[in-house]
């Protein structure tokens, strides 16, 4: 499995730079760190990226959009988990949904506007979610391989995706999901 390039993430992108997407996004991380998720608005990321407001919204629907389009453009850039010889289901686990789990652990401010932002009903996040929730499920088929019957993927993508949830909402630490969903694969691969 290999991620897709990042690009521009707006389903007409034709003309569009990456460059500029991506200056447009650095500015929305900085913003967001600055005024917090309720604060930011697109005028502020225009503003701060030296850019129009026009301009932004020519690339991004939302603020929703551009947080979203962030941890997604973090997961592409992610490489393909590397497991050692012998690592067991837990360990590999921890690897493809560690780094992950990762992103926005140092980024209290992103994290929790990350998690506001994937609950948006805009079309544009709506299918960034889409093909993050495939990515999910890849990573954990290629962790599980054949040790785990197939009927496992969705519940370990949905236990990974909840324990997200529950870390942006700070009921749980980022940092806790790689250990606590390895113990998890361990405890189905071989009962309590």
């Amino acid at each position: 499995m290999s991620l897709p390039a990042f690009e521009v993430p707006r389903r007409s992108h034709q003309g569009r730079r990456p460059e500029m997407a991506a200056r447009i996004l650095d500015a929305a991380v900085e913003e967001v760190a600055v005024t917090g998720f309720e604060g930011m608005t697109v005028r502020l990321v225009a503003a701060r990226a030296g850019v129009s407001a026009a301009t932004v919204y020519a690339y991004f629907s939302s603020k929703e959009h551009l947080l979203t389009a962030e941890f997604w453009r973090r997961m592409t850039a992610l490489p393909q988990p590397e497991y050692p010889a012998g690592a067991t289901v837990g360990q590999r686990i921890e690897l493809s949904l560690g780094a992950i789990a990762l992103l926005v652990a140092d980024e209290p401010e992103l994290a929790a506007g990350v998690t506001t932002s994937l609950m948006a009903h805009d079309a544009d996040v709506i299918g960034l979610r889409n093909q993050m929730g495939d990515v999910f499920l890849a990573r954990v088929e290629q962790a599980l391989g054949d040790r785990l019957p197939a009927a496992v993927v969705p519940g370990l993508t949905m236990a990974f995706i909840g324990s997200m949830l529950s870390a942006g909402m700070g009921n749980l630490g980022y940092r806790d999901i790689p250990s606590l969903l390895g113990g998890f694969a361990e405890v189905l691969e071989h009962g309590a």
